[in-house]
């Protein structure tokens, strides 16, 4: 399909998804979109058509991350989608296709990704959570949650249990770092490594700032 496909898969978007949500805006399926696309390209697999349009429509139905909701929103998104992808043209197969990979993207759901447009979506949608990006989001969400950036008396978690439902800076031993292992694809795998190495920088500059204050690290 050409370009057109594309613009009106961003039309049905903006008609039918709330985008105030920063770390789940249109920036974001078109990043996805793309990493995907490189993903597949590397991988020498996946259907170009159903990577895009199960890119563009994945976060159709966004739900909050403390929603208990939460893990059924990819679900809602496949149903919200398939009336979008067949007024699209989009053939049958290809529905159930991109319906599956969007239903299977997402982390808290839970669902095996069985084909592999499902693995790259999933792949290109963790990508990115990580990275320079990745920690913005972080944050962000974090902000809007109104969770605190640390544990002013122990950041590292020295002497505590993890918890990133109190703490954005948990998050990233909580969840992003164990991304890479996680990934379904080899691309996605050595894609996300180079980032989670980025992160980690970024974690090492802010024990530099707060370990003399904290007075923690010994």
């Amino acid at each position: 399909m050409n370009n057109s496909f594309e613009q009106n898969l961003e039309a049905a978007v903006r008609a039918h998804a709330d985008l105030s949500d920063g770390s789940h805006d249109m920036s974001h399926m078109r990043r996805v979109k793309r990493i995907a696309l490189q993903i597949a390209k590397a991988e020498g697999q996946g259907d170009t058509d159903v990577l895009i349009a199960s890119a563009y429509l994945h976060d159709l139905v966004s739900l909050p991350k403390s929603d208990p909701n939460r893990s059924k929103a990819s679900a809602m998104s496949a149903k919200a989608a398939r009336p979008i992808m067949a007024g699209l043209g989009m053939a049958e197969w290809s529905i159930a296709n991109a319906c599956h990979a969007i239903e299977a993207h997402s982390f808290s759901a839970g669902v095996p990704a069985k084909t592999i447009e499902a693995e790259i979506l999933q792949d290109a949608d963790r990508f990115d959570a990580l990275g320079a990006i990745g920690i913005a989001r972080v944050f962000y969400n974090s902000g809007t949650m109104k969770r605190s950036l640390f544990d002013g008396n122990d950041p590292f978690a020295q002497a505590r249990e993890l918890d990133d439902t109190n703490f954005a800076l948990d998050h990233f031993e909580v969840k992003l770092f164990k991304l890479p292992a996680m990934m379904q694809t080899v691309s996605g795998r050595t894609l996300a490594e180079k980032r989670v190495a980025f992160m980690r920088q970024f974690i090492d500059q802010i024990r530099s700032e707060l370990l003399p204050v904290s007075g923690y690290g010994g």
